[in-house]
């Protein structure tokens, strides 16, 4: 479920269930976790992508809703938090690119990276309160990246919005005109911040951690508020009579 590319002093660690849209499973995210620190070790620069038709469509909300006492979404809450932890901690510079869609978790994954290139007309969002799920999980990262207003509104606002306006708000920093383009353009990033020195990217990333603290420290907290609500009628109901 996850692809690992060595290319020079790159690393691509790519989400890899195409026939589901990327949609995440605990498995998945446990592993994308353990590949990612992993290639931090091996590589000066990491690209994250995924494979087919679009980045990644969110959870896998079908397993959900086969789930009422709700443990599988616990497990995906608490994976990708871990994961997003896992990118913003490491060492090396993470660059994440968005092709077709990232859509509530694949959202959610971009408040771990340093650098987001996304498609023009790509769908973005947290559209999981309309399913009784709670996306505090995602607000401590996007606070340290983008203006509160606009964490508020996202989390919020179930519509999605496109790669122009994510960028507009610095939820993506930059854009390619063609999904086709993002990968090319996350990897000629990733080639040039790898050849930056390894010392100064490594105090820079310590520091941007330690400015950004007070809003990452409570990551644990919006995870618990996410959990607090898993496994509830609402949202069992909401599941059940999407994907029953």
């Amino acid at each position: 479920m996850i692809k690992v590319e060595l290319q020079d002093q790159i690393a691509i660690v790519s989400l890899d269930r195409p026939e589901k849209r990327n949609a995440m499973v605990p498995e998945m995210l446990s592993q994308l976790d353990q590949e990612i620190k992993n290639c931090a070790h091996k590589a000066r620069a990491l690209v994250i992508l995924g494979e087919g038709k679009t980045f990644c469509a969110g959870f896998d909300l079908k397993m959900c809703a086969n789930d009422p006492g709700g443990e599988t979404m616990r497990q995906l809450l608490t994976g990708l938090s871990m994961v997003v932890r896992t990118m913003r901690a490491i060492e090396v510079p993470v660059v994440l690119g968005v092709h077709g869609a990232a859509v509530a978790g694949g959202c959610a994954m971009l408040g771990g990276a340093d650098i987001v290139i996304a498609d023009e007309q790509a769908k973005l969002g947290y559209p999981v309160v309309k399913i009784g799920v709670s996306p505090a999980v995602s607000a401590a990262f996007m606070m340290a990246s983008i203006t509160p207003g606009a964490v508020r509104t996202r989390l919020v606002d179930t519509e999605l919005i496109s790669g122009i306006e994510a960028k507009r708000i610095g939820l993506v920093h930059e854009t390619v005109e063609n999904r086709d383009d993002v990968r090319g353009r996350a990897v000629e990033i990733a080639e040039i911040l790898a050849k930056k020195p390894g010392s100064a990217i490594r105090a820079t990333k310590s520091w941007l951690n330690e400015i950004c603290e007070p809003m990452t420290n409570n990551a644990q907290a919006g995870l618990d508020v996410s959990l607090s609500l898993t496994g509830s009628p609402e949202e069992q109901e909401r599941l059940a009579a999407l994907w029953g």
